[in-house]
């Protein structure tokens, strides 16, 4: 009997957890969150053959959820409104008896987090690759365990960027006029090779350690907020890294789409829109992989579509952040997004999410719009989307030989097709992104054109984002990635050349940093150009003139084209020049006595403040 009586003890301490809890997320949370709901996602080897005791004023435990994976559980909390912030015990027991625990905070929420402001049209964002902008920090730059070390003659390698040498160069972005900043992906990417780009995410509530911690990451948003400048967070719901924990050892059969055979994606993102588009079609797009190493997450999975939903919210209180950037916005799956939006925006109301959605059709990217009345009755809620119909017209606008269809006319008629637009002034606007080309190469490296454009962009319209090396005319032989995403120089020690300093630097690229710093620092406190309407009047004879005004202001913007300075009568613009006499131009300094006729040099963009 004495043997029969211990194989059984033996028998049940093998049904036990067999090690501690090795996951809870999120590891924290908050008080005084509108949304009472919080639901943990718990991991640990047997952990479905507990039960879970919680005792905490305020905290109610709703519904414990075993799923076919007895690894998790995933547990439903309810928070009262007067829930203090404190500490309690996670209690996993088996009968009497309680296997492991885990403390669980819950913090105090900082008094006016609902309020905080997300990026807005008064904002010029500065786009960051962090591994190829400063490496601050060399300590980090190889980390003992991570699969991907230090090479920064590879292009596709690490180079060994970090969240220390972005907080150590903010008085630069702040003297250049930057107001936010945005950078490329900093969550964990612990994948074999290629890694640096951050797309391939393997644990979404940990900093890589090779940018820093998340400690780091609080810091730097402590930094921006002491400047008056803001931080946006680059996020992927569409998939995770080949190498993400869970993919070991997933919680259900349906966490992961085409999961094992692997389909990648037809990448048809219309058939979100088609009202002709077949069900195959659809799932065809949105269950595909993105690439074999980036797998599709299910968002129709409720338990993971709350997981992700609640991660975003986790970053925001966590970092202080005033913006979210979504990577591949029409992949996951759309309803997903729109509960997504919408819990994100009931949380913080003036936050701001823009999404890509890479097409130059503008009526695919309205489709996503708070706000917009879509005829299949489909509602997203993200104030802002990326604005590609009009980065790839201004593009080909100012390389196009001057026609009846092309050149400056491509940009006027991509802005006339505004009216697609729930609200046009919300889109984030930009000459070139990590992705792509940069723009002064885009442009043939010609230098007044790229002027032209950053003019453009920075005076028109929305919210305009500048991607690092703009500023100083970096440029890249090839077309890959890792080219376009090159170091920034002065970010490292040892560097010819160091655009911080000056050192090294070319007279050319000298005169466009600049360039850039007068128009961004003129544009901070210029509320026409953040909150004005815009006119703008066809392009004749290789010139092409807009306005951005209000009842008491007008700023006029000129883009010549010609290889000669170009004398422009303005009566054409009575509509909103009347009343107005004189003016100032920006760039140059200039002071114009009489606004009835304005020469323009060749080449060249005119910012003119008007005066009555």
């Amino acid at each position: 009997m004495k043997k029969l009586i211990t194989l059984f003890i033996i028998l049940l301490t093998l049904n036990v957890v067999g090690q501690e809890v090795a996951r809870v997320e999120p590891p924290n949370w908050w008080t005084k969150m509108k949304n009472p709901d919080l639901q943990l996602l718990i991991y640990g080897e047997n952990i479905s053959k507990t039960d879970v005791v919680i005792d905490y004023p305020g905290v109610t435990l709703e519904a414990t959820t075993k799923v076919e994976n007895p690894n998790y559980l995933f547990v439903d909390l309810k928070m009262a409104k007067d829930v203090q912030p404190g500490e309690f015990e996670i209690q996993f027991k088996q009968g009497d008896k309680v296997v492991d625990s885990y403390n669980f905070e819950l913090w105090d929420r900082e008094q006016g987090s609902t309020n905080r402001e997300g990026f807005n049209s008064s904002d010029v964002i500065y786009l960051i690759t962090p591994d190829r902008f400063v490496n601050g920090d060399t300590s980090n730059d190889e980390v003992e365990g991570m699969k991907e070390g230090l090479d920064r003659d590879y292009n596709y390698g690490r180079h060994g960027g970090d969240i220390r040498g972005i907080i150590n160069s903010l008085d630069y972005l702040q003297d250049m006029g930057f107001t936010a900043v945005w950078l490329n992906p900093v969550l964990e990417n612990d994948m074999p090779e290629a890694s640096y780009h951050g797309y391939a995410c393997t644990d979404f509530y940990q900093v890589d350690r090779r940018y820093g911690s998340n400690e780091e990451y609080q810091e730097l948003n402590e930094e921006l907020d002491k400047r008056g400048m803001k931080l946006i967070m680059d996020l992927i719901f569409n998939h995770c890294g080949s190498e993400h924990w869970w993919m070991h050892d997933m919680p259900m059969k349906d966490w992961i789409n085409n999961y094992p055979e692997m389909k990648i994606t037809s990448h048809r993102r219309t058939v979100n829109e088609d009202p002709h588009a077949s069900e195959a079609d659809k799932k065809a797009m949105v269950d595909g992989w993105f690439v074999s190493a980036m797998p599709d997450m299910n968002q129709k999975n409720p338990f993971l579509a709350k997981y992700l939903i609640q991660n975003s919210i986790w970053w925001v209180e966590y970092v202080g952040l005033e913006g979210i950037r979504q990577d591949t916005w029409p992949y996951p799956d759309k309803n997903m997004m729109s509960d997504w939006t919408k819990q994100l925006l009931e949380e913080y109301p003036d936050f701001n999410v823009v999404g890509e959605e890479w097409t130059t059709n503008p009526a695919i990217v309205s489709y996503w719009q708070k706000g917009k009345l879509n005829q299949d009755g489909y509602k997203n809620y993200a104030p802002s989307m990326m604005d590609f119909p009009l980065q790839s017209a201004v593009s080909e606008g100012l390389r196009n030989e001057e026609s009846f269809d092309f050149g400056l006319i491509q940009i006027y008629n991509a802005l006339a097709n505004d009216f697609l637009y729930p609200d046009p002034y919300k889109l984030t606007i930009f000459p070139d992104n990590h992705d792509m080309s940069r723009f002064y190469v885009q442009v043939g490296e010609d230098v007044d054109l790229l002027k032209m454009g950053v003019t453009f962009f920075l005076t028109t319209r929305g919210i305009p984002q500048i991607y690092y090396g703009t500023e100083i005319l970096m440029r890249h032989d090839g077309s890959e990635h890792g080219d376009i995403r090159a170091d920034y120089p002065g970010g490292w020690k040892g560097d010819k050349v160091n655009a911080f300093t000056g050192e090294g630097m070319s007279d050319a690229a000298k005169d466009m940093q600049e360039y850039v710093s007068k128009i961004q620092n003129w544009r901070k406190n210029a509320d026409v150009i953040h909150d004005g309407k815009l006119m703008h009047f066809v392009p004749e004879d290789g010139t092409y003139i807009y306005f951005r005004y209000s009842d008491d202001e007008a700023v006029m913007v000129i883009l010549n084209k010609n290889a000669e300075a170009k004398t422009i009568k303005t009566d054409r613009f009575n509509e909103v020049t009347n009343g107005y006499k004189s003016g100032k131009e920006i760039i140059s300094g200039a002071t114009i006595s009489d606004i009835s006729e304005v020469t323009v040099p060749a080449k060249s963009a005119f910012i003119v403040e008007l005066a009555k």
